[in-house]
Formats: structure tokens, C-alpha cells, sequence
């Protein structure tokens, strides 16, 4: 009876060993579908993250190119201003201005070529890019001031 005992026992304890390494497995299986249905929420909030900022990056940068057309085209009409103003000048200073021009309209015009031909590359070269630009148009501006400064005196 004692051998029964002990023999029934040592089966209760395997079998109940063995039911609680089932349900650790069990649960084991429902935490990994639980975090795996939270990375899938993850990655979907991750991907809306980057739809958003990229669709900001896009819509600054066609701001920008607007902006800078704008000043383009602003620059175009000083230069056709300036060279009427110029026309009733005497010949060596009309020709040192329409050389000054002709300098700073390729200037302009290359500006335009470089915003037009801009290329996605991503929000950190995009803003060296509009740094680079944003000194080059300043410095035509200044170059616009000080030729309309000395014709005026």
C-alpha cells in the first residue's frame, strides 16, 4: 500500500508537472501573438509618422521653390528695370553696367536652374540645400543694392 501511495504520488506530481509546463507553454504562445500584434501597431503608427513628415518635407520644399521662383522672377525685373534706366547713359558707363548686368542675370539664371533641378534627397540635404541657396540669393540681392546704390549716386 505504501508502494501504491507513493507510486500514485510520484504520477500525481509528473502529471501535474506536466499540465502547468502546458499552460506556461499556452501562455508563453498568447504573449508572443500579444506582442506581436502590438509591433504590427508599431510599425502602422510608425509608417503614418513617415507618411506625415515625409508629405511635410514635400510640402516645404514646394513652398520654397515657389518662394525662390518668386524672388527669381522679382530679380528678372530689376535687371529689364535697370537696363531701361541705363539706355540714356553715356557709352563706357552703359557698357560697365551691361556687363555688371549681364553677371548678375547669369547669377539669377543660375539660381533658377539649381532650385528647378533640385532632387529629393532627403530633409537634412534638403536643408543644406536651402542654406546654400538662401546665401547665394542674398548675395545676388546685395549684388541687385549696390549696383541700383552706385547708379543712383
Amino acid at each position: 500500500m505504501k508502494k501504491s501511495i507513493l507510486v500514485l504520488s510520484a504520477t500525481l506530481f509528473v502529471a501535474a508537472t506536466a499540465l502547468v509546463g502546458c499552460n506556461s507553454s499556452e501562455k508563453k504562445v498568447e504573449n508572443a501573438q500579444d506582442n506581436v500584434v502590438e509591433a504590427k501597431k508599431e510599425v502602422v503608427t510608425a509608417d503614418k509618422e513617415l507618411a506625415v513628415a515625409n508629405e511635410e518635407y514635400m510640402a516645404d520644399m514646394n513652398k520654397y521653390r515657389q518662394e525662390a521662383a518668386e524672388k527669381v522672377i522679382a530679380n528678372e525685373k530689376i535687371i529689364a528695370e535697370f537696363r531701361t534706366r541705363i539706355a540714356t547713359e553715356k557709352k563706357s558707363a552703359k557698357q560697365e553696367y551691361t556687363a555688371k548686368i549681364a553677371a548678375l542675370e547669369q547669377k539669377n539664371s543660375d539660381l533658377k536652374k539649381k532650385i528647378e533641378e533640385y532632387k529629393e534627397d532627403g530633409k537634412v540635404n534638403w536643408e543644406n540645400f536651402k542654406a546654400e541657396f538662401n546665401r547665394d540669393m542674398d548675395d545676388l540681392g546685395r549684388s541687385f543694392k549696390n549696383l541700383t546704390t552706385k547708379k543712383n549716386k
